[in-house]
């Protein structure tokens, strides 16, 4: 895919993903296709030429992997502040918060940082790169959202003992 292409893929992810975050979803515990989009992504970005930069693979892939630890922290934070309840059926709602604004935010400016950084000493990062700390920070999220759909929760909104 042309650079052009990726960012348009990105963008949409992103925007997908945030506009969804601030509506109640239902979380499906014993769901196993959580990791696919993330797993996609990654599949996406392996097929990119240049992922690692030959002229400078030590510090290109220490870039990657500073990528994909930002991705799964901004991705860990965003699940720990997204509330989690049951209905009164019994079925398990997520939704983001307004924290979550900010936690996108500062995993932006690292994402952003580290391209900076790339820049600076001369390493090309291209949007694989992009793609790989996105997908970190969904399987991170999703994850996460997932174990803790799976202990018992508060049920909002419902009458006590009712």
């Amino acid at each position: 895919m042309s650079g052009l292409i990726d960012a348009g893929v990105i963008v949409a992810v992103v925007v997908l993903v945030v506009v969804r975050q601030f509506q109640p979803q239902k979380v499906v515990s014993g769901e196993r296709k959580w990791w696919i989009a993330p797993v996609a992504l990654v599949v996406v970005a392996a097929r990119e030429p240049g992922m690692v930069d030959a002229g400078h693979r030590v510090a290109s892939v220490g870039l990657l992997t500073a990528g994909v630890l930002v991705g799964l922290a901004t991705g860990a934070a965003w699940a720990w502040t997204t509330r989690i309840w049951t209905d009164e059926s019994g079925a398990v709602w997520a939704r983001g918060t307004k924290a979550a604004v900010g936690i996108w935010a500062g995993g932006l400016v690292l994402r952003l940082g580290l391209s900076g950084v790339g820049a600076l000493i001369g390493v090309h990062q291209g949007t694989a790169a992009t793609l790989v700390t996105v997908a970190a920070m969904l399987l991170a999220r999703t994850g996460i959202v997932v174990l803790r759909a799976r202990r018992p929760l508060p049920a909002y909104g419902v009458v006590a003992g009712g």
